[in-house]
């Protein structure tokens, strides 16, 4: 099974919405279902087929937020030096083609939001990273080019601090 890595604060987010669907969301739902089947007709019964999909749409939720559980790596990257990009690490690069420099932080797939520079392991950029140090230079193949880096600084920023989308409660429910 492969180790999906992320900060405890993110594992945390995980079982909470988990123990929110299966507790309180599918229960609700399944209700409806009930209450809309007893009005008869089942065929052309909006309320029923929309409480048959809104069900569907947790199950699938709870399948995909079960596997991310048993498959976290929970990971402090506060507790590393990041004197070499690991997990956790916010790192300035010169972009050598562009002359413009960027930012990023390494986290897991879950916590991802590649559009404010929070990037996954997993990811081409990453992974070149990885191992990296300050003044290290190094490539990256994508599709359409190749681009070529140079790590500028080092640092560990807190991931969930930096996150821009931070489910509460209010996002778990389906509408």
């Amino acid at each position: 099974m492969t180790r999906e890595p992320m900060t405890l604060e993110s594992y945390d987010l995980l079982t909470e919405e988990f123990k929110y669907l299966l507790e309180v969301e599918k229960p609700k739902t399944a209700q409806e279902k009930l209450v809309a089947a007893a009005q008869g007709d089942r065929s052309e019964n909006a309320d029923y087929h929309a409480a048959k999909e809104k069900l569907r749409f947790i199950d699938k939720r709870l399948f995909f937020l079960d596997s991310m559980i048993q498959k976290a790596q929970i990971i402090d990257p506060s507790l590393f030096n990041h004197d070499r990009v690991s997990f956790g690490s916010s790192v300035s690069v010169l972009n050598i083609n562009s002359q413009k420099q960027e930012h990023y932080t390494i986290c897991g797939v879950v916590e991802s939001e590649p559009e404010i520079g929070l990037i996954s392991m997993n990811s081409p950029l990453a992974k070149a990273m990885l191992t990296k140090e300050v003044d290290d230079d190094f490539y990256v193949k994508l599709p359409n080019e190749t681009k070529h880096y140079e790590i500028l600084s080092i640092e560990y920023k807190d991931i969930y601090s930096l996150k821009k989308n931070k489910r509460t409660k209010t996002d778990f429910a389906f509408h």
